[in-house]
C-alpha cells in the first residue's frame, strides 16, 4: 500500500505547531520509537524482519525533536493491512489522539474500521495511582477517536509441574475437519459470555461469526491441527471441544467451550486440562490463556487447574 502523502507533506502538514507526525524510515529507527517504553519493545526487531510490522505502520509524534507519542500496528506478512493496535504510548492526550487519528487515516483504507486495540496491563493497576492514570490517559485519547472498551481480560499462565487432573466422565478425539469445527463454534455463540463474540452477532450471524474467529485466528496457529480435541459424552455426544495450539509467540490454550445444552455440568474443568495434557506433552516451557473479566466460569475453572493470573488486557474497538 502506497501512502497517500510524502513524509515530507506530513510534516508541512504539522508544521503550524511544533509537532512532527510521521511513520518511521526504518528499523534503524527502533531506538527512537523505544524511548518511550513498553514490555513488547523487544519483539520488534523480530516481527519486523518476519513482516509482522511494517515501518509505515509504526508512528512516532515528535516535538522538536523528542519522542512523545507511538503507535505501531501488528499484521500478517501476507496481508495489506495491519490486524491489530498493540502500541500505543503518550506523554500528552491531545497529541496521542492526534497521532492515532493521522496514522489510522493514512494506513487503512477509506472508511475501513480501524483494527482493535489490545494493550497488555497489570492486575492491580486499577490500585496503582500512577499506573492508572497512565492507562486512562490512553483510553481517554483512544475515546477522542471514536473507540469505546469493549473487554478486560485476565491473562493466566500455566508452568510445567502443575498437575494435570486425569479424565473422568469424558471422551476425547480429533476434530474431523472444518466443518465440524465452525459448526461447534457457531453453536457455542448462543449464550456467550465473550465480548468479542457477543460485538461479533451485532453484525453477523452465528456462522458468519464463527467463520470469522476461524480465519482471524485458528488457521493461522503454527501448531498441528490434530492437536484440537472434541470432548463427549460415553455415547459420543460432543458437549464441547478445545484447539490447543501454538501462535508466534506462546503455547496456548486457544478456544475452548462448552456446548450451551451441556453447561453447568462441570465438563469445562475435564476439557481444559485435556488441552492443557497435550500442550504438556510436548514439553512446553509453559501455557498462556486468557478469558474476559466478565467471563467467570471460565475464569474460575483455569484457577482450579492451576492456571496463574499475572497480567490483564485492555481491548477497545471501532464501530
Amino acid at each position: 500500500m502506497t501512502s497517500r502523502r510524502t513524509h515530507r507533506e506530513h510534516a508541512s502538514a504539522v508544521d503550524h505547531t511544533d509537532l512532527t507526525l510521521r511513520p518511521l524510515t526504518g528499523p534503524e529507527e527502533l531506538d527512537l520509537f523505544c524511548q518511550l517504553t513498553y514490555a513488547l519493545d523487544h519483539e520488534l526487531a523480530d516481527d519486523l524482519a518476519a513482516g509482522r510490522r511494517r515501518p509505515d505502520w509504526m508512528w512516532v509524534a515528535l516535538r522538536r525533536g523528542e519522542l512523545v507519542a507511538r503507535a505501531a500496528w501488528w499484521g500478517r506478512a501476507e496481508e495489506q493491512v495491519p490486524f491489530l493496535l498493540d502500541f500505543f504510548d503518550l506523554e500528552d492526550v491531545t497529541v496521542g489522539a492526534q497521532l492515532l487519528r493521522t496514522a489510522i487515516a493514512e494506513i487503512l483504507p477509506t472508511g475501513a474500521r480501524p483494527p482493535a486495540y489490545n494493550r497488555m496491563v497489570p492486575t492491580d493497576w486499577r490500585e496503582r495511582p500512577e499506573t492508572r492514570s497512565v492507562v486512562e490517559d490512553r483510553m481517554t485519547a483512544l475515546e477522542q477517536t471514536g473507540a469505546r472498551l469493549l473487554a478486560e481480560r485476565l491473562r493466566f499462565d500455566w508452568q510445567p509441574g502443575t498437575p494435570v487432573p486425569p479424565r473422568d466422565r469424558l471422551i476425547f478425539r480429533p476434530v474431523r475437519d472444518d466443518d465440524e469445527i465452525l459448526d461447534l463454534m457457531a453453536q457455542v455463540l448462543d449464550g456467550t459470555l465473550d465480548a468479542h463474540s457477543r460485538d461479533d452477532l451485532t453484525r453477523m450471524s452465528a456462522h458468519e461469526a464463527a467463520i470469522r474467529h476461524y480465519e482471524d485466528e485458528l488457521a493461522h496457529y503454527r501448531s498441528p491441527r490434530d492437536w484440537w480435541r472434541v470432548a463427549t459424552l460415553p455415547d459420543g455426544t460432543p458437549v464441547g471441544f478445545v484447539t490447543p495450539a501454538r501462535n508466534n509467540y506462546n503455547p496456548i490454550i486457544g478456544y475452548l467451550a462448552v456446548l450451551p445444552e451441556h453447561r453447568g455440568n462441570g465438563y469445562i474443568d475435564e476439557i481444559l486440562a485435556e488441552g492443557t495434557r497435550i500442550l504438556a506433552a510436548q514439553e512446553v516451557p509453559r501455557i498462556r490463556a486468557a478469558t474476559d473479566l466478565g467471563n467467570i466460569p471460565m475464569a474460575k475453572a483455569f484457577r482450579r487447574a492451576g492456571y496463574v493470573n499475572f497480567e490483564r488486557t485492555i481491548t477497545m474497538v471501532w464501530p
